[in-house]
């Protein structure tokens, strides 16, 4: 099944498949950074948006956004959500705004969607393109140098009487511009078993399991910061959303905020 028909099919459980993300604290945080960093202007797009809820968070914050994302049936959750925003379907490898914005945010490694590093430096100057002078532009990203193949990342949720298992991670070959994030979703009307492996546990209940391997852009952080610098000067964070921390040069996962030049 392919990525983008699993996130149809579940569209609706996607904020379950979610629900251990402290949305709130990571705008937040973006929020502060764009306070420090950026022009404090107030118009904020956020790319591969879902079903909005950074989107509603950052209106709370006082902002005018949009979101843009291309998955209808996720748009059609977030304009449910967030009526006061605009959303609209578009691939964010190549997007255009009328009227440019001073924060464009790309959460959960979205930004590791564009599946390759020509659409990805396409992503990079439509972003460029979009955004005000001095706005800034944030998203997480993950260095293929520093995945751990064997790490995953599980929750479990109840959602309506139903039983679900979650289940994510990151493969890198070790070679070449592609990544996979692989998704396992199983649920089932029986608990399932902590602690143990979802394929193994499925075997005991009567169950619907879903799985994909999606492909993904793989980059080094020194390759990112490469493609970024033509655009943006560009700051490093460790990710982590309660505090603003410079990157320790060693951890895998960081935030990049990036600011138009």
């Amino acid at each position: 099944m392919s990525s983008n028909a699993l996130y149809t099919d579940l569209s609706g459980y996607y904020d379950l498949m979610c629900s251990d993300i402290n949305y709130q604290q990571q705008s937040a945080s973006i929020h502060r950074l764009h306070q420090f960093l950026g022009n404090n202007g107030k118009q904020h797009l956020d790319l591969a948006c879902g079903t909005g809820p950074h989107v509603r968070h950052f209106i709370d914050l006082g902002y005018q956004c949009r979101g843009l994302d291309i998955n209808q049936p996720m748009l059609d959750m977030a304009m449910r959500r967030c009526p006061e925003a605009q959303f609209n379907l578009q691939d964010m490898t190549a997007f255009y705004l009328e009227q440019p914005v001073d924060l464009i945010t790309c959460f959960l490694y979205s930004i590791h969607y564009s599946a390759g590093i020509e659409r990805l430096k396409s992503c990079i100057a439509s972003v460029h393109r979009a955004l005000n002078d001095g706005g800034i532009f944030c998203f997480n990203s993950v260095d293929k140098h520093r995945i751990d193949n064997r790490l995953s990342i599980k929750h479990f949720a109840e959602f309506e009487g139903h039983h679900f298992a979650f289940e994510s991670g990151w493969h890198y070959s070790g070679q070449g511009e592609n990544q996979s994030l692989n998704l396992s979703i199983a649920k089932s009307q029986q608990p399932f078993t902590q602690q143990v492996d979802v394929d193994a546990d499925t075997s005991l209940h009567q169950t619907e399991l879903w799985q994909d391997q999606h492909t993904m852009v793989a980059t080094s952080f020194a390759e990112l910061q490469a493609l970024l610098a033509p655009y943006f000067e560009v700051h490093i964070f460790e990710h982590d959303y309660e505090k603003i921390v410079p990157w320790d040069l060693c951890s895998g996962n960081a935030l990049f905020v990036c600011v138009k030049i």
